[in-house]
């Protein structure tokens, strides 16, 4: 099928007759095709105007020529110099104040003025005539009179210049004009159709290439054309886009297969568990189950939990409250919990901050970091809450090995276990970094391990500080209204 066509779908559906190609060679022939219209016209009129400047000048100058003559001649010696410099389709008289011919470049106008025009010595007088009929000539022509005086004596001197070697002059260029224009055209139309053509072709096997790329196949690529233009840019982006789709399908799966496993297991005690009972009539395995059965729903509970909440971060539909926070308290209650399960000395050095954001979110987020301290810590664990400048700044020090720095990026990522140590029993799902990622993302703010002073590991959270807010004008009236009164301090 031709590209740029569709065959019809369904009835009633309109198929598409103009496709890219045909459209564009429509198109540039037929801007071509004004412009060559319109820069014709204008071409025609100036050169019309240009030649009849042309012949106005050329008269002017005959006529002076012949003035100059009689001048320093007398009228005999200017009669001599007309006949000598007349040529076809110009006529030249010399007029006496009477308007008697006292010389002229051809017989035929020897008798009768070409002109009723009597222009005072040193003026200049034209006019267009549409025939000459004191010699019978139904030409056009621009005649020119110019008045002259030589001694006690006028004279009146007349150029009839003929305007047809102006007509033919437009008339061959027009004609040549419109000859030479099917000719640019369909070079025009031949040119755009080819171009577009191997423009297109491209485009098609690109699209084809892209058509044969589905679920099953998402690490085909398209063939990038060395031609360095747009085309080359659109393949580019295809790849471009063919690696996101294929990264994230990867994700998802690697997601997905994660999340059973995780849920494998307390669905599998809890499948057990309630098999056991069941098989039990007289009910004392239930009332021995019953604490693990709680604990494994609890456990899956929370796992689906945290899998929402992931969700919702990487779709960016995670809600945050935008009220005032004291993130000092908020920080000191999450390490009293943890100081009454944990078996590790922590030290806190926490300063006043309020930012704006979710208590309940950011909570969250220190919790796990914390629980992630204190299953790394040997014995020790630092905390410290300041500001700097527009930021407030959290650190949570460990004493266990530091995060290796290839593994620094990919600890944020879902059911990432950088140890064995970490395993499901001992309390990690490996998605307790990546919530704190996104909650902190959501609140405008980072997080990142790194080393701390001792070269025990950290981490660090950093949030936006609030802009402060300037008080607003309190007028007197506004004061008294208010109880606003001064302090007396001096």
């Amino acid at each position: 099928m031709a590209l740029g066509k569709r065959a019809p779908s369904g009835p009633g559906r309109d198929e598409i007759r103009w496709g890219v190609r045909k459209r564009s060679t429509a198109v540039a022939v037929g801007v071509v095709a004004v412009a060559l219209l319109l820069g014709g016209i204008v071409l025609l009129v100036l050169l019309q105007a240009s030649l009849a400047r042309s012949s106005d000048a050329a008269a002017q100058q005959k006529a002076l020529d012949v003035i100059a003559e009689m001048e320093d001649m007398d009228i005999e010696d200017a009669r001599a110099y007309i006949l000598d410099t007349s040529h076809a389709g110009q006529f030249v008289q010399v007029l006496d104040t009477e308007g008697y011919v006292l010389a002229s470049s051809d017989p035929e106008v020897a008798n009768s003025p070409l002109s009723a025009q009597r222009p005072s010595p040193g003026q200049t007088m034209t006019q267009d005539v549409s025939s000459l009929p004191s010699i019978g000539d139904t030409d056009d022509y621009h005649i020119v009179t110019v008045g002259a005086r030589t001694g006690t004596l006028s004279y009146t001197v007349v150029v009839a210049q003929a305007a047809q070697i102006q007509a033919d002059t437009i008339s061959t260029v027009a004609w040549f004009m419109l000859g030479a224009t099917p000719l640019l055209l369909g070079t025009v139309a031949a040119s755009v159709w080819l171009l577009v053509g191997r423009s297109l072709r491209q485009v098609e096997r690109i699209r084809g290439q892209v058509a044969r790329i589905n679920a099953e196949r998402l690490d085909g690529r398209v063939d990038v054309p060395p031609t360095n233009d747009e085309i080359h840019a659109l393949a580019l982006t295809m790849n471009t886009m063919l690696d996101r789709l294929q990264a994230s399908d990867t994700e998802q799966r690697r997601f997905v297969s994660d999340a059973s496993h995780e849920l494998r297991s307390p669905l599998a005690t809890l499948r057990a568990g309630i098999e056991i009972a069941a098989a039990d009539p007289t009910g004392a395995m239930w009332l021995q189950m019953k604490d693990v059965l709680s604990e494994e729903t609890a456990r899956m509970s929370f796992l689906v939990e945290d899998l929402l909440t992931l969700a919702k971060a990487n779709d960016g539909g995670l809600r945050v409250e935008q009220k005032d926070v004291d993130l000092d308290d908020v920080l000191d209650q999450e390490i009293r919990r943890l100081r009454s399960t944990s078996r590790n000395q922590i030290s806190a050095e926490l300063v006043p901050a309020r930012i704006r954001g979710d208590a309940r979110r950011l909570a969250q987020v220190l919790r796990n970091v914390l629980d992630n301290a204190d299953r790394h810590a040997l014995s020790r664990i630092a905390v410290n809450l300041h500001t700097a400048g527009d930021r407030v700044i959290i650190t949570v020090d460990n004493d266990g090995d530091p995060i290796p720095e290839a593994d620094r990026e990919r600890i944020f990522e879902r059911f990432v276990r950088l140890d064995g140590s970490r395993s499901r029993e001992g309390g990690g799902s490996g998605l307790g970094l990546a919530i704190a990622a996104g909650i902190v993302a959501a609140h405008h703010g980072s997080i990142r391990p790194t080393d701390g002073p001792a070269g025990h590991c950290r981490f660090e959270i950093v949030l936006p500080l609030p802009e402060p807010v300037e008080p607003a004008e309190v007028t007197p009236r506004e004061s008294r209204r208010h109880g606003v009164q001064g302090s007396g301090r001096r």
